[in-house]
């Protein structure tokens, strides 16, 4: 596994009663990882057929019972571009009643902190570069993931509702474009970084002459591995007394056209790349100001380049095994 730290790491026991909701996604399973690196006690974790995070009554049953003391929020229902314009009702009602319930649950049964995980796609289509978070609700929102937006939008505001009325200490973390093991590597709902991967090693295998990206390949992205999110979460969740949202990224952007090329290397990959301009691009870019967090002693440390080997490697070693059924 490729080394994560962060600086001056403040830390809640180790013997705590925490809770990772969403444990077998890209992010949850990072969590549980980088827990148990950092010494923690095994967490509290359902997979999906254990607790239906939708059914308001079985939530709560299940925080009367286990009672955890801390709640990492990252189960959610995720999707790239065509995902998100194929099946928007899906991602707008799913991720309010996961995120209704859980939070809600976690009031009543008295969690000492909560950390939600949002997403940079929060922010308005055209806002200033980098995003700073007080751009939250400053302008309309891209449309292609309107949906799922609003549904994050309301995850922060629940948070922020709950702490003034109740006095909680909840926090939402913003995290930009993510990838990692584990992540779905399915081309009808996966994101960039694994779409890409798949098709060009697929590509490669074949000996096909070029490979389609979707869109001109101008927007510019922010990308950050799986592993060092993780480890801001830890480290954010033992800031008790911090409940300002926080922006997490590296700081630094690419056009989709050199991250494209940047896999294509990675993998192996020596045809041609075609840009399939009939595609949606998304918004054009999206840069996070990632001052607070860095303020609070975090920063990662895994470079791009390193972390698409490592995924790379990965994804060949476990095959069909980890594409989404």
């Amino acid at each position: 596994m490729t080394e994560t730290m962060t600086l001056a790491a403040p830390r809640i026991s180790a013997q705590a009663r925490i809770y990772v909701a969403g444990h077998g996604g890209l992010v949850g399973s990072a969590i549980v990882r980088c827990l148990r690196e950092q010494g923690y006690a095994e967490p509290l974790t359902r997979s999906h057929a254990e607790l239906d995070l939708c059914d308001q009554v079985a939530v709560s049953r299940f925080f009367c019972e286990e009672r955890p003391e801390y709640v990492f929020l990252a189960a959610a229902k995720v999707g790239g571009i065509h995902a998100n314009n194929t099946f928007p009702a899906d991602f707008i009602t799913v991720n309010l009643q996961i995120q209704t319930n859980v939070i809600h649950a976690a009031w009543r049964s008295g969690v000492k902190r909560l950390l939600f995980l949002g997403s940079s796609c929060i922010y308005p289509r055209d806002c200033p570069q980098p995003i700073r978070e007080e751009y939250l609700l400053t302008g309309p929102l891209e449309t292609t993931n309107e949906p799922y937006a609003v549904a994050k939008i309301a995850g922060i505001k629940m948070c922020e509702a709950y702490n003034r009325q109740y006095g909680t200490s909840y926090v939402s973390l913003m995290p930009t474009n993510l990838y990692g093991i584990y992540d779905n590597f399915d081309l009808e709902n996966s994101h960039v970084i694994p779409a890409l991967i798949r098709k060009f090693h697929e590509a490669k295998l074949s000996g096909a002459p070029a490979v389609s990206v979707w869109g001109s390949g101008e927007p510019r992205r922010e990308f950050l591995h799986v592993d060092d999110l993780a480890a801001a979460c830890v480290h954010v969740m033992a800031l008790i007394g911090h409940t300002e949202m926080v922006n997490v990224g590296t700081g630094e952007d690419l056009k989709i056209s050199e991250l494209a090329r940047l896999v294509a290397d990675v993998v192996g990959y020596k045809g041609n790349i075609v840009f399939d301009r009939d595609k949606p691009d998304g918004t054009p870019r999206k840069l996070l100001d990632v001052s607070r967090i860095r303020g609070l002693g975090w920063q990662p440390m895994i470079e791009l380049r390193t972390g698409l080997a490592e995924v790379y490697e990965w994804y060949v070693k476990h095959g069909a095994a980890c594409l989404s059924t």
